[in-house]
């Protein structure tokens, strides 16, 4: 075995783990001895693969070291651990047994595909090596068994670039130029144009390329190249893309990759071979046909890399027609066992047919939606199965923009619809940078030749996708529909320099920072940036939220401030406002004045008759909403942030008072903003935050509240009389004690009572009060005593428990403790459920001890993410409160949750 270099790359060659590995363990399985409910184990790839063996379909042989040997790996510093490679050489062996040829015999050479495999499927983020066992004396075997020369140079050629890069990290790039300088010296147009003559002088060109790098030769010894790729693909699952993926879909980093060690079929034997990738159904639509692509001889690389762009699967019916019925039919065994959409990739290798992986396969939301919906049809598949099987994150897709069909355009170019949705964004031509900008609140698409693994930072960061080569399953395109993201791929028209970092298309210059448009959803490539309008719920998604609505025990509710909101979040299916805030009424621009005249007055009776003005103001923006939610409850907040939020900024009114000083111009001109500067100044508080709001502020200014409450009254009073249900519920904001909530309260209930005895009209009501204090859930039973309702107000009360200030925190640390797991993640997106989620179960306990009955929901943003909502289902809260557009996820989270909660119930082991 050769000696490492001392470069620091993956593929530094491991040895044996000492003690700290565990004896006796099975780290290898044949495909014969594994199953689909090993996942854990084998990674999605191995046990797919296992499952195809076990049914008898043309899977060639192989073996797959486990997620578990990849975990003591990197437990014994990047070794392999006592007993793994000596098992992996027994399994070597079988393959040799069942195949009939040998690992590194000259005459019959084996040669096999070494291939990462995680529990979840993450297409491109982990390495690959093909053709391994080929050194110069089975080069020569593999000539005369095949008697082509080309073949097995081509091979061979492709295994020194692969193993290069791989193993020891060379540049891909350097490959490619040497490649393409050959292509063109021959006027080669494409790889398979290259004869044996030239493949020769590539290899020997190749084989330089890697010693320069490493200053090392090839490796010729066999066994030599599988120990080093096996390290290589453990050593990928900590690379850079991997992770970035990872953290993007929330795949816990301690689940390890497989290793499937495969025997290799070829697709580059000729025009009677050939490689591809396909679904048993559209993985953008969902439509019910074999979807995928193919390229005759070729290998697997050239189309999942978008090396070429290969033909659609429909034409292989007409190149290799048995082989292609033949795949049809394994293709629907595949769907009809798993019960779900299958990703497979297959070899066609002189006429006969192999299967190389089937998996789940990754979908659009428009596809997910339609699957489950047609399975459930269909008999596959049970209205339960269909509501799990779409994610939350697929319904947020599925509620993307999309083009203004009013919008004029000017398409530069057309290429294929990878990924649907639309987006606009300033042109950014490597990942990097789109990274960088992204983080600085561009808009941004990422624009490649092709992507590959590592750009995925770029495509996480930008709007959408747009690549010259490559096609429906290329890298680019199967990462963005994962990712949600626009994607058009294979705009073969477009001219991408990335020296000059601009495009051409449609004989338009689009430089780096230009903003422009795709739409994924046609494929089409726009100048400029298009109007864009949002979509609507209706035919697929609307079935599967109404099958969520009859599993879901939480009901769901939206934030809103005006009559439109209410009217959107009744449209996506929300059961009431579970938060209106009426300081947004106050900015209004016609109000805002009246507002601060308020706050400016000097004695109550100033301030009260500018609180007269605002009464029907008010009563308006309060009828408008509770007729828009009739028959629904509506939760009206009373005013919470501090005064001074209303007025000029102090910095900019003392710049202003200070120069007109300084200019010696009249008072008269000045005298109102010094005025208001005075103002500002007794307002102005070191913590804000913490101060003057809230309660505290309607206790100061209890006029405040009294016109608050009359106006909801009165509005709700007038919409009685004109026959609307109306339920309206006050609530009080930031109450610390329960002598806050008692006053208040005493204000509240004074003020209605005397708005019922001038109208001779009743209406019910509640007042109740948001726990969004540390000392409001300690307290809370003490609290329930006094407020008809809880409503956990989670921002606030996830910035007292940590003792931050959300804008300071996100913008100086919190996102850095987050990567740098001091975090798990960001407190303000999921709930925290040691801290927060603790403080909150406390109150429910302690609230409902004494108001059984009692509501208790949730109106911070967290009502829409769906781990949270998972918590509140836990907690036994009754509704979530969210943005309208989150509703139809919240309503999808909650029938999650639920049947989550009953899987509990039902396995409290865990015994499932």
């Amino acid at each position: 075995m050769a000696t490492a270099t001392t470069k620091d790359r993956p593929g530094d060659m491991p040895t044996t783990a000492g003690p700290n590995a565990v004896k006796g363990t099975k780290w290898v399985y044949t495909f014969e001895e594994g199953s689909a409910e090993m996942r854990n184990l084998l990674g999605g790839k191995g046990a797919g693969i296992a499952e195809m063996t076990r049914a008898g379909l043309p899977v060639p042989p192989g073996f797959t070291i486990t997620t578990a040997a990849c975990n003591a790996f990197y437990d014994a510093g990047k070794q392999f651990p006592e007993g793994m490679w000596e098992q992996t050489l027994a399994a070597l062996a079988h393959i040799e047994s069942k195949t009939g040829k040998g690992f590194g015999d000259p005459k019959n050479p084996l040669l096999v595909s070494v291939r990462s495999g995680a529990k979840f499927s993450m297409p491109g983020m982990m390495d690959t090596v093909l053709n391994l066992g080929l050194n110069t004396k089975t080069l020569q075997g593999m000539t005369e068994l095949t008697n082509d020369e080309r073949f097995a140079l081509d091979a061979y050629r492709r295994f020194i670039q692969l193993f290069g890069k791989i193993v020891y990290g060379i540049d891909g790039q350097a490959f490619e130029a040497a490649l393409d300088a050959k292509k063109e010296a021959t006027g080669a147009k494409t790889d398979a144009d290259l004869g044996p003559v030239s493949l020769r002088e590539v290899v020997a060109e190749f084989k330089a390329i890697f010693q320069a790098e490493t200053k090392e030769t090839f490796p010729e010894e066999p066994v030599e190249q599988l120990r080093a790729a096996i390290g290589a693909v453990f050593a990928s699952w900590g690379n850079k893309r991997a992770t970035d993926y990872r953290n993007f879909n929330k795949i816990p980093h301690n689940l390890g990759t497989a290793v499937n060690v495969q025997s290799m079929v070829f697709g580059n034997m000729g025009a009677d071979s050939g490689t591809g990738v396909a679904f048993t159904r559209d993985p953008s639509t969902g439509e019910k046909a074999l979807f995928g692509e193919y390229l005759t001889n070729a290998q697997g690389e050239d189309v999942v890399a978008g090396i070429r762009t290969p033909k659609p699967i429909s034409a292989m019916d007409e190149d290799l027609p048995a082989a292609y019925k033949q795949f049809a039919e394994i293709a629907q065994r595949l769907e009809t066992h798993y019960r779900d959409i299958q990703d497979m990739e297959f070899t066609v290798e002189r006429g006969t047919l192999y299967m190389l992986q089937t998996r789940s396969g990754k979908r659009t939301a428009q596809a997910a939606v339609k699957v489950a919906v047609d399975m459930v049809h269909e008999g596959l598949i049970s209205k339960e199965e269909a509501v799990q099987r779409v994610e939350p994150t697929q319904v947020d897709q599925l509620l993307h923009t999309r083009l203004d069909p009013k919008a004029q355009l000017k398409v530069l170019a057309t290429g294929l619809a990878a990924s649907p949705g639309a987006a606009y964004g300033k042109a950014m031509f490597d990942a990097d940078l789109a990274e960088t900008m992204a983080k600085q609140g561009e808009r941004v698409i990422l624009v490649r030749i092709e992507t590959n693994p590592d750009d995925v930072h770029g495509m996480i960061a930008a709007q959408g996708v747009l690549t010259a080569r490559g096609g429906k399953t290329s890298h680019a395109a199967v990462v963005a529909r994962g990712m949600g993201k626009p994607c058009v791929a294979g705009a073969e028209s477009i001219k991408v320099d990335l020296e000059t970092r601009q495009f051409m298309a449609g004989g338009t210059v689009v430089k780096e920072g230009e903003y422009f448009t795709i739409d994924g959803s046609t494929g089409r490539v726009i100048a400029g940036q298009v109007p864009m309008i949002e979509p609507e719920i209706s035919g697929d998604l609307e079935q599967i939220l109404l099958w969520a609505d009859g599993l879901r025990r939480l009901q769901v509710w939206a934030n809103g401030d005006y009559p439109r909101d209410a009217e959107l979040a009744r449209s996506f299916g929300a059961q009431g406002i579970g938060l209106c805030r009426t300081e947004h009424m106050f900015m209004e621009q016609d109000r805002l004045p009246i507002v601060q005249a308020m706050i400016l007055a000097d004695t109550e009776t100033e301030r009260r008759a500018e609180l007269a003005k605002l009464l029907p103001v008010q009563r308006d923006d309060f009828y408008g909403i509770l007729k828009s939610m009739h028959g629904l409850p509506v939760v009206i907040r009373l005013i919470d942030p501090p005064l001074h939020e209303f007025l000029p900024s102090l910095e900019e009114l003392l710049v202003a008072v200070t120069e007109a000083k300084a200019l010696g111009k009249p008072e008269a001109e000045w005298r109102d903003q010094a005025k208001m500067l005075a103002a500002v100044r007794n307002l102005h508080e070191q913590n804000p935050m913490l101060g003057l709001r809230g309660c505290r502020l309607g206790l100061m200014f209890p006029e405040i509240i009294e016109m608050q409450a009359r106006g909801i009254i009165e509005a709700a009073i007038a919409l009685k009389r004109e026959g609307v249900d109306v339920h309206p519920e006050i609530m009080v904001p930031l109450v610390g004690t329960v002598e806050e909530l008692r006053r208040t309260r005493e204000v509240i209930v004074s003020t209605i009572d005397t708005v019922f005895a001038e109208s001779k009209t009743k209406v019910d009501y509640q007042v109740g009060t948001m726990i969004e204090v540390p000392r409001a859930a300690l307290i809370a039973g003490d609290i329930a005593e006094v407020a008809e309702f809880f409503s956990f107000g989670t921002n606030d009360l996830t910035q007292t428990t940590f003792g931050y200030s959300r804008d300071d925190a996100e913008g100086k640390f919190l996102l850095k403790y987050v990567e740098d797991k001091v975090l798990p993640e960001n407190p303000f997106e999921s709930l925290d459920r040691d801290g927060v989620g603790r403080l909150m179960r406390m109150a429910v306990t302690e609230g409902r001890a004494k108001r059984p009955e009692m509501m208790v929901g949730i109106c911070g943003e967290h009502g829409g993410d769906p781990a949270s909502i998972a918590l509140c289902e836990e907690l036994g809260l009754d509704y979530v409160s969210c943005s309208p557009y989150r509703v139809p996820v919240a309503r999808l989270a909650a029938a999650h949750a639920r049947l989550a909660a009953t899987e509990r119930d039902r396995y409290p082991r865990g015994d499932a």
